[in-house]
């Protein structure tokens, strides 16, 4: 033995995480989850603050208490007696002393689980910030990079009756990753959206998606099944409210059937949903479906072949008492206020929502961007971090492929135009193309300062081009605007993704006064009177609903928020810029 070896790997060894970077949940680990036989784990879970990773260096996992020779061991863990914390949730909200730690938090419970040899179990933890690594029953089961998306561990053969877990959360902010280290908003830490044992037969469905063919017909519906395993046999697709119950073949795990029929076609007006079910062998699934075509005719921008304004808001998924742990009553709440502001559509930004976001926009009628968290500087001269970036956006659509209310993707916000970015965000649109033919792809440019004008090469890639523009308000003469647009000569459909103003609610001054209400209420206004008689800008999505956290603003008028929401950061608050986009909405629908 050398002498290296006598001492604590776990003191010395700098590369501890190396050995845990082979097993990676990843977009083909996704399984479809609708309609299925869940097991929730949500509920009281043991953690604790771990800031040196002394979890994954000492491999706590093992629970070594005894050695060889059957003497007691020392160990830095006491699971069972750690304090508790109810999962989802994240814990910079759940108690002020964590308030803004970033880090590692290592979260444990047991639970007892009948085996079944005949069934398979995945373990889906819904979104957790930003890394995770999962250990049960002893071993090492994997981990998940990105912190809104879903990760899918295989755990059938390792469940045992009684069984223990062990989650590390690290949301430590780095470079490398996507999003960066830098961004400009709260950087929660925790597991905060739902844990789920998944139990499905040995060979499963693994994605099912349906859809209206995009022809402009609006008369036939495709369906597509991918098995877990490459079997030759049978399915069924019943759709009761369209009169289908139609077999089609499945070869080597694949099948397809495209079935000739005119759904109530679904719109913001008319939300319309279809129970639908697949089955296959001895697996089943069902899912609530709307049937849509969205699409782009020059500069317009069509749903169901009909031209369409996109009176929009953006969104962050932020709750003063939650954080980023939405209640379904808080996302029902956003969706509302929207409407009442006279929206058909919501940007949310700047990384995929909780899945529910996109059923509910279904249910209750509301368009929806979804978008990756490609923001700012990201390493876009790495290849691991293009990885990381193109895996959330396929966990992305594989989530919401179904929801007829997402019809834009968005691979990125406000990135310099450079060599690298370029090559870099044009593969993510391409591959957003490539796995999904029936929706627009976008990303939120910026204006080229020097020329003032539209003029980003990702252009060229995209469906439809997004722009931030702050005129009034970063750029404080309103005089740009106009000139802006009468610079620009795009030949697509322009969507204005962000602009607006800070107010801090309640703080009154003059127009001039930055961070009053009347200067907000001023910049919307001259921002609506500026933008409604441009002919290629079809939708805009004002910067944003209600204020949410963000470290980096620390005026006296910011105290850690972002103030340019229409709302106050509890909502209970309407600033008069909220009015003055509601009238503007409101002309517009009586004048569709």
């Amino acid at each position: 033995m050398s002498k290296a070896k006598k001492y604590m790997s776990d003191i010395h060894l700098e590369d501890y995480t190396e050995q845990y970077e082979s097993i990676q949940a990843v977009a083909d680990d996704c399984i479809f989850i609708k309609g299925r036989n869940l097991r929730s784990l949500n509920g009281k879970w043991h953690y604790a603050v771990d800031q040196y990773d002394t979890c994954v260096r000492q491999k706590w996992f093992l629970e070594r208490y005894v050695d060889e020779n059957g003497f007691t061991l020392p160990v830095d863990y006491s699971f069972d007696k750690w304090p508790t914390m109810e999962l989802p949730s994240c814990w910079n909200t759940m108690d002020d002393k964590y308030l803004l730690y970033e880090g590692s938090m290592i979260f444990t419970r047991t639970f007892t689980y009948s085996c079944d040899t005949d069934k398979e179990v995945y373990l889906r933890i819904g979104a957790a910030n930003y890394l995770i690594r999962v250990f049960l029953n002893g071993e090492y089961i994997g981990m998940h990079r990105g912190g809104s998306t879903p990760a899918f561990f295989k755990v059938g053969d390792k469940l045992k009756d009684n069984n223990r877990i062990i989650i590390q959360c690290d949301s430590t902010r780095r470079p490398e990753q996507v999003p960066t280290e830098n961004t400009d908003w709260f950087n929660y830490g925790g597991i905060y959206r739902d844990i789920d044992l998944i139990i499905v037969p040995k060979t499963h469905i693994k994605d099912f998606r349906v859809f209206l063919m995009p022809t402009g017909l609006f008369d036939q519906v495709f369906a597509a099944v991918n098995m877990s395993e490459p079997v030759d046999t049978i399915a069924t697709l019943s759709i009761p409210e369209l009169n289908i119950e139609h077999e089609f073949r499945i070869e080597k795990g694949y099948g397809s059937c495209t079935l000739d029929c005119r759904p109530e076609l679904w719109s913001p007006e008319n939300p319309r949903l279809y129970s639908v079910e697949l089955t296959c062998m001895s697996d089943r699934v069902s899912d609530r479906v709307g049937f849509r075509e969205i699409s782009v005719s020059g500069r317009d921008i069509l749903l169901n072949g009909k031209p369409l304004f996109l009176r929009g808001i953006s969104a962050h998924e932020d709750s003063v008492k939650n954080g980023k742990a939405l209640t379904r009553d808080e996302r029902i709440e956003n969706i509302r206020i929207a409407k009442e502001l006279g929206c058909n559509f919501m940007r949310v930004a700047h990384y995929p929502h909780h899945e529910d976001m996109a059923v509910l926009a279904d249910e209750m009628g509301i368009l929806l961007w979804e978008e990756i968290p490609v923001y700012w500087a990201i390493r876009f001269d790495r290849d691991k971090t293009y990885t990381d970036a193109e895996n959330q956006l396929k966990e992305l659509i594989y989530r919401d492929y179904n929801r007829a209310s997402v019809i834009i993707w968005s691979v990125g916000n406000e990135n310099a135009d450079s060599d690298e970015r370029l090559a870099f965000m044009k593969d993510l649109a391409e591959c957003a193309h490539k796995i999904d033919k029936t929706r627009l792809v976008s990303a939120a440019c910026l204006v080229d300062a020097e020329e003032n004008r539209i003029a980003d090469r990702l252009a060229g890639y995209l469906d439809v081009i997004g722009i931030n523009e702050y005129c009034g308000w970063y750029n404080p003469d309103f005089a740009k605007l106009p000139e802006l647009m009468e610079n620009s000569n795009p030949d697509k459909p322009v969507i204005i993704t962000e602009f607006g103003a800070d107010a801090m609610s309640g703080h009154h001054g003059s127009r001039d006064d930055k961070g009053t209400e009347e200067c907000q209420k001023y910049v919307y206004e001259q921002q609506i009177k500026f933008l409604k008689d441009i002919d290629y800008i079809k939708g805009m999505t004002p910067w944003i609903l209600y204020d949410f956290r963000c470290p980096r603003r620390t005026s006296f008028i910011q105290d850690y928020y972002n103030r340019k929401g229409l709302l106050s950061e509890d909502k209970s608050y309407r600033k008069p810029a909220f009015s003055v986009l509601k009238e503007y909405y409101e002309s517009l629908k009586q004048s569709e």
